[in-house]
């Protein structure tokens, strides 16, 4: 019953870190009149404050002495920092700027991505299916490129820094709340900087027009709009399988879409829904042939579980007496038989 509370537990964190994921295209236009640079330095400082409280809560420290000492890891966090900056800019802008579908389609492809850059990165080898869904996601891009009239540069950079990032994660192999804590700061300072050169030119927006301080706790808000998320999915990792979390990834860009047309009210051209339907069919195929791999790895599993415990228990060596051992059953090559015994067992 316990097992079951839990993944029940950890389906609920999946859906509530993802569906976060998925809405937040509502919070940025709150933000305005910041631009999306001034936007993402917030949030930069902000998550920072919000991670290490936390971190502060739980009593997780020994990784930064561990961290500090690993210059490696330290280089790779700092690759994280920026491709995760990339991608957090541009998304916010092209929110703020009414390309809402276009940044869920960067998430849409996302996975189809991160396959890609495996095989010309990692060298892995793809099944049939996988190298189907790769080339169908590769024509609904060019039907994209079509319908918007130039590439969609948006989704591109988007799917690629984010699959970049998890490339680079994979590597540092850290949680997530100390991930995100190291990442932000490294960025700290640079954003600091920038907001301090804001505010002495008169530029800064952070108590700016009627709203005022409540502009400015809105801003600060970022850090929170980053963290719960996070916390969230770091919940529901250790509970439910990886290939549920699979299947959950996909709210994300699913609310974004759905925003994007009914809340936002972005156009959708025949030529558009005709390149998202391609999309969806690769990503159905990719997923139809992730459970069809997982299924068939946990009967293989169960086999070879069933195989190992019907197979005959090993028999006993026999361990000659010290009162059998004479000159004359010991050779060269053995020594005496309590040590070729040995032998075997070592």
């Amino acid at each position: 019953m316990k097992g079951k509370n839990e993944q029940r537990a950890g389906l609920l964190y999946g859906v509530g870190a993802y569906g976060m994921w998925g809405i937040v295209p509502l919070f940025w236009p709150l933000l305005k009149p910041s631009g999306a640079i001034e936007i993402l330095a917030h949030r930069m400082a902000w998550s920072l404050a919000v991670v290490g409280i936390a971190l502060l809560v739980v009593r997780r420290w020994a990784w930064i002495g561990e961290l500090a000492r690993d210059p490696r890891k330290l280089g790779l966090i700092s690759v994280a920092a920026a491709t995760i900056t990339v991608n957090w800019g541009l998304y916010i802008w092209a929110v703020n700027h009414g390309q809402v579908v276009e940044a869920s389609l960067g998430y849409f492809i996302n996975p189809l991505v991160t396959i890609a850059m495996g095989v010309l990165l990692l060298g892995e080898r793809l099944r049939p299916a996988q190298w189907i869904a790769v080339a169908t996601g590769l024509a609904a891009v060019l039907v994209l490129a079509i319908g918007y009239g130039r590439p969609p540069w948006i989704s591109l950079i988007l799917a690629f820094s984010f699959a970049t990032y998890g490339l680079v994660k994979k590597k540092v192999n850290m949680g997530g709340l100390e991930s995100l804590a190291a990442e932000t700061a490294v960025l700290f300072l640079p954003a600091l900087g920038f907001l301090l050169w804001l505010t002495a030119t008169g530029a800064s927006t952070f108590t700016a027009g009627d709203a005022g301080l409540g502009h400015g706790a809105l801003l600060a808000a970022t850090g929170i709009v980053t963290a719960v998320p996070l916390i969230c999915f770091g919940a529901a990792a250790i509970r439910v399988p990886l290939s549920t979390l699979g299947l959950l990834q996909y709210l994300a860009p699913v609310f974004q879409f759905a925003l994007g047309i009914v809340y936002f009210h972005e156009e959708m051209p025949p030529e558009r829904w005709a390149g998202f339907a391609l999309v969806w069919l690769a990503l159905s195929l990719l997923t139809w042939d992730a459970l069809r791999n997982a299924r068939r790895n946990r009967v293989l599993a169960a086999q070879l579980l069933a195989t190992a415990a019907a197979a005959p228990a090993p028999a006993t060596p026999q361990v000659a007496t010290p009162e059998t051992v004479t000159p004359e059953t010991a050779t060269p090559e053995t020594g005496t038989p309590e040590t070729a015994t040995q032998q075997k067992i070592t």
